[in-house]
């Protein structure tokens, strides 16, 4: 594998470079002086602001784009041999490395990498994390799977040896890492279209966790079913957080305030009891700030600086985000786009103030739509009346036989009314006249459904 020296910047050339990730890691090299280049499909405001940091961006992917002869190039896993880039660059012979195994060898440059994993969960605890650590002082480096605004991105170069960074388990990535700590929030099917099963992804997160040295720290979710197969073994200490009071972090008292937000207790290892509030909404939130508050009382933050932080911390784009109001309707917007995720979203809504919840739904790729196909039915029930687009192929083909038709009959069985409509005008105008003054609609996806509820506030 080509090694790359920091002390000795090169020309690195991105593929996909307006990536959420890959264009955090291309402002990192050109923050240590690195020449970047890149293309991507289309402008976007993640390219545009590489370019005027110095990058240089070329739109739709071309072996021209390679003129220059770049030192390496820097791909995905969404890059396929018959990209003309990709064989290009294997023509001129220049050296490749993943996303991940590039984010890999930035994390061996900091004393204290943090790498923080799991099905669910992992920008808001990532954000979380960081919020602690900017409110400390500590001046670290964030590579965050989403846009921060604390940060005024999703990338932020610090001074200190702190790293923060998500830790994605598709296609084994996040095996290419070097974590001093690493955490577990979570683990359930998700990816099928690369894991064979549960027993498969399960093994990824173990060896994720056999990653850590010695002196290195696991955070895991003491509720995963047989967490001690994940734990068994390793040479690193465990620190569990959890529902049960057998975790080392474990929360109690749990209450919610009039939008949904909580407070709780949580027990740590000295036998002490710390008090917290949230401002963002669920359940789920409260353990993601445990796997967080456990990772900052390993850096020895204290309790006041904590709590301020959490107190602070607004979420990100795209996770329970207030969009705004228009004649009387609260417009959220969500990237749940796994059966797990909407439960906890849709639960979450449950207290926050509304008349009827209204879900706007977009599947997320064709193979994660057909496997859990009756998951997303149940799920999405959870809300008063369910809007269906069509699935956001990503990756994907459309070869499996599924479409959102699939998904409406299947709520339907279950006795909830689901309507469907293949364009997002359409599903406006439904709903222009159907939501009334009160109701809570909530877009939900990881693809672009999000403009529908921007297009009504603008309407």
């Amino acid at each position: 594998m080509y090694q790359i020296d920091f002390k000795k910047p090169i020309h690195v050339f991105f593929m996909g470079i307006g990536g959420i990730s890959m264009s955090g890691l291309a402002e990192i090299l050109l923050s240590e002086g690195f020449r970047v280049s890149g293309s991507d499909r289309q402008k976007s405001p993640l390219t545009e602001a590489l370019s005027a940091r110095g990058a240089s961006v070329y739109y739709g992917q071309k072996k021209e784009n390679l003129a220059a002869n770049p030192d390496l190039i820097v791909y995905t896993s969404a890059i396929k041999p018959d990209n003309p880039e990709f064989a290009a660059g294997r023509e001129l012979g220049i050296p490749f490395l993943t996303r991940a195994q590039l984010l890999g060898q930035m994390m061996k440059n900091y004393r204290t990498p943090i790498a923080v994993s799991g099905t669910h969960g992992k920008t808001t605890t990532t954000s979380m994390l960081s919020q602690i650590l900017l409110t400390a002082g500590k001046d670290p480096t964030l590579s965050i799977g989403g846009i921060y605004q604390a940060i005024g991105g999703n990338i932020r170069v610090g001074g200190s040896d702190y790293f923060v960074t998500e830790a994605c388990e598709y296609t084994n990535s996040f095996l290419s890492f070097f974590p001093k700590i690493g955490i577990i929030l979570n683990i359930e099917e998700d990816h099928m279209d690369f894991f064979k099963d549960l027993d498969d992804i399960r093994n990824s997160f173990h060896e994720f966790a056999k990653l850590l040295p010695r002196d290195g720290t696991l955070i895991i979710n003491g509720d995963i079913p047989d967490v001690h197969k994940i734990t068994d073994a390793l040479s690193c200490r465990v620190v569990t957080f959890g529902s049960s009071s057998a975790c080392d972090y474990s929360p109690s008292n749990i209450a919610y305030d009039e939008f949904g937000h909580p407070s709780f207790e949580l027990a740590e290892p000295d036998g002490q009891r710390a008090s917290y509030a949230l401002r963002v909404p669920g359940l789920y939130n409260v353990y993601n700030a445990a796997a967080a508050i456990a990772a900052a009382r390993l850096l020895d933050i204290e309790d006041d600086v904590i709590r301020k932080a959490l107190s602070e911390f607004r979420g990100t784009d795209r996770r329970f985000e207030y969009k705004g109001k228009v004649n009387g309707i609260t417009i959220i917007d969500d990237y749940a786009h796994h059966p797990t995720e909407i439960t906890a979203t849709l639960q979450a809504a449950q207290n926050y103030p509304h008349k009827t919840i209204w879900c706007v739904f977009q599947p997320h790729t064709y193979s994660r739509t057909r496997a859990f196909l009756p998951e997303f039915a149940k799920a999405l029930s959870i809300a008063d009346r369910i809007v269906l687009a069509d699935i956001f192929a990503a990756r994907e083909k459309d070869t499996l036989g599924i479409s959102s038709k699939s998904l409406q009959e299947e709520i339907r069985k279950l006795g909830h009314e689901c309507f469907y409509f293949p364009t997002f005008e359409e599903i406006e105008n439904f709903l222009i006249e159907n939501c009334t003054k009160d109701d809570l609609l909530i877009t939900m996806g990881a693809g672009d459904v999000v403009k529908i509820g921007e297009n009504l506030l603008h309407k």
